[in-house]
């Protein structure tokens, strides 16, 4: 992997936090050959899982976020990690409307889930979680 292949964010794990990572990945996400619609479902993805990193993994302790991003052969591949809480049951977690916050409507999976061609979540409870997302560019026909 050389420089120009890869990013790494980190950020206080704080929500006015969420919209620079957002933007940060969807600044590197336009170097490849993504829609705009596409780099808006890129930034929508990262928002959920920072948010998640924010809300669900710190609570109310405060912690750092990291965001890595690499191309691998054409696809954006883009990891959220946090050294927070975990996820008890990450099938659970992943199902449309749970959510451990009441106020919360509990689609950020569901948004990452649709807004990526692969998503991957590793958690251990009590060490964090990480949330992998790759999206490769839709090819355009011309004409």
């Amino acid at each position: 992997m050389n420089a120009a292949d890869y990013m790494i964010l980190e950020l206080p794990s704080r929500e006015d936090n969420v919209a620079l990572a957002r933007v940060v990945v969807g600044a590197f996400a336009a170097r490849l050959d993504f829609t705009l619609a596409e780099i808006e479902e890129i930034k929508v993805a990262v928002s959920e899982a920072v948010t998640n990193a924010v809300v669900h993994g710190y609570r109310e302790s405060p912690g750092v976020v990291r965001i890595q991003a690499h191309v691998d052969d054409g696809r954006l591949v883009v990891s959220v990690s946090d050294r927070g809480v975990g996820i008890e049951d990450i099938a659970q977690a992943r199902e449309p409307a749970f959510s451990t916050v009441p106020e919360r409507m509990g689609m950020g999976f569901a948004f990452m889930e649709s807004f990526s061609d692969e998503l991957s979540v590793e958690s251990m409870p009590g060490q964090g979680t990480t949330v992998r997302m790759t999206k490769r560019p839709q090819h355009r026909t011309v004409g």
